[in-house]
């Protein structure tokens, strides 16, 4: 991905975020009343308001520091969404059974990390290094594999057997930038000072 730093949005200045998915949908209201209904956006695209939070100098300056290393909008980084950051479901542990990558056939050597919710099934292009664990089969697969961290690939040295299920357990950030190329900071006593909205949006 250009444009991109492959560092994490402190946690710390993170709490108290504001946000979730978002869709993109056109709807059409016929003369008789009926509707057509169609949406643009093949995945939904996240956004996050992490400014409420910040009521102090330091954090406050901790977040302008980050905003410039990243040039406002123009460098992407990665978040941990506090609704979606695992393969397991909420409250439990990794496990290497938790989504399945695909079925084997011999000749694929490489698989995409991938979450399914519901029928939708969303690619994982930001795990977190060190998180992710293996199985084929159910079975767990130390090494023999690779992964690229930067887009989620998984890539064995030996193509998996034609009908063995690769699954995998991991956590993962979301890739985001900046909204604006703006920051603006009320400091409202000595030490203390607050921003009223610093939007964070998701880039695939």
């Amino acid at each position: 991905m250009n444009g991109f730093h492959d560092v994490r949005f402190p946690m710390r200045l993170a709490l108290g975020a504001i946000g979730g998915p978002e869709r993109r949908s056109e709807i059409i209201t016929l003369a008789s009343g009926h509707e057509i209904r169609n949406t643009t956006w093949s995945q939904s695209r996240r956004r996050w308001d992490v400014g409420g939070a910040i009521t102090d100098l330091a954090r406050l300056q901790e977040l302008v520091a980050f905003f410039e290393a990243r040039a406002g909008r123009l460098f992407g980084f990665r978040f941990r969404d506090p609704l979606d950051f695992s393969s397991a479901a909420p409250g439990n542990t990794i496990s290497k059974t938790d989504q399945v990558l695909g079925i084997g056939d011999g000749r694929t050597q490489s698989f995409q990390l991938q979450k399914v919710h519901g029928e939708v099934t969303r690619p994982i292009t930001k795990p977190v290094a060190g998180s992710v664990v293996l199985a084929m089969d159910g079975n767990p697969i130390a090494s023999g594999w690779s992964l690229e961290t930067s887009t989620g690939e998984l890539n064995f040295e030996s193509p998996p057997a034609a009908g063995v299920t690769v699954s995998a357990g991991f956590e993962f950030d979301c890739a985001v930038r900046f909204e604006s190329d703006q920051i603006q900071a009320v400091i409202e006593a000595f030490g203390a000072g607050r921003i009223a909205s610093v939007g964070l949006v998701e880039i695939h």
